[in-house]
């Protein structure tokens, strides 16, 4: 058997030269190496990439803070700069009066049962009327009157030393309870204020009167008496959070909202 051959097919422009029509093929020739180099320069480009995300992946960073001592109970800084602190509970009343509460600070409480220990943190400083006023806010805001939807409330501020653990013969305090004693400093009808933002100068959750948050974040939310049940709120307020790049859990949220319900 003889050896096949094999034939390429090539079309000719009759119009033109013989010259004209090589002349047509080498170009397009050339055209076709670069294509291919081109092609194969951008696949191994892209063969690197591929290697390179494979090998370098990136790293996570996790920013921690280390908690100050306010942390543990409810607070804000005021739109002075006044450190203001409450109670959690009643072992948290007591610990803080007791323990944090200085002779030059100023005490604040609510005319409501339920009602938080509060004091500004003075530092020996005079204490302005906005600080003082928001103080008030705070006490009532976190007493039973958001629970009981009631829109303003009676506070009142002392001196510490008017603050006591002795009770009247034939009385008893208990855990959380104290006995005020002399003039108080009346802030009646106070309404009720509450705000959570980002607070950039320590990176986390504040909670607070509306005028200090704002005062005070980079982003906050206004928070008023409505339908939404405290957990639902919660979770409303870390997706609006997460939106603008703040991630927290929504036991956070859930810590800083005072009892009741709530209108975003």
């Amino acid at each position: 058997m003889g050896s096949e051959k094999s034939f390429v097919e090539i079309e000719f422009d009759l119009s033109k030269s013989i010259e004209e029509n090589a002349t047509s093929y080498y170009s397009k020739s050339k055209e076709a190496r670069r294509t291919i180099s081109g092609l194969k320069i951008a696949l191994q480009a892209a063969h690197k990439r591929n290697e390179l995300e494979r090998v370098v992946k990136p790293k996570t960073i996790k920013v921690e803070r280390t908690k100050k001592w306010f942390e543990q109970y409810r607070w804000f800084f005021s739109s002075d700069n006044f450190l203001v602190v409450g109670g959690k509970d009643a072992k948290g009343n007591d610990a803080l009066v007791k323990k944090r509460m200085k002779d030059i600070d100023v005490y604040f409480h609510a005319e409501v049962f339920g009602a938080p220990h509060c004091f500004i943190q003075s530092q020996g400083k005079s204490v302005p009327d906005a600080t003082m006023k928001e103080a008030a806010q705070f006490a009532v805001t976190y007493s039973k009157a958001w629970e009981q939807n009631r829109t303003q409330a009676d506070a009142y501020s002392v001196r510490p030393e008017q603050v006591s653990k002795t009770a009247r013969p034939g009385e008893y305090l208990g855990t959380g309870a104290f006995m005020i004693y002399g003039e108080r400093n009346w802030f009646k009808k106070t309404p009720l204020s509450c705000a959570i933002g980002f607070f950039d100068k320590e990176k986390t959750l504040m909670a607070g009167p509306l005028f200090a948050i704002k005062k005070n974040c980079s982003f906050f939310v206004e928070l008023k008496q409505g339908r939404t049940e405290k957990n639902e709120a919660s979770k409303k307020l870390k997706k609006i959070f997460e939106e603008k790049g703040f991630l927290f859990g929504t036991e956070k949220f859930l810590s800083l909202l005072p009892n009741g319900s709530f209108e975003i």
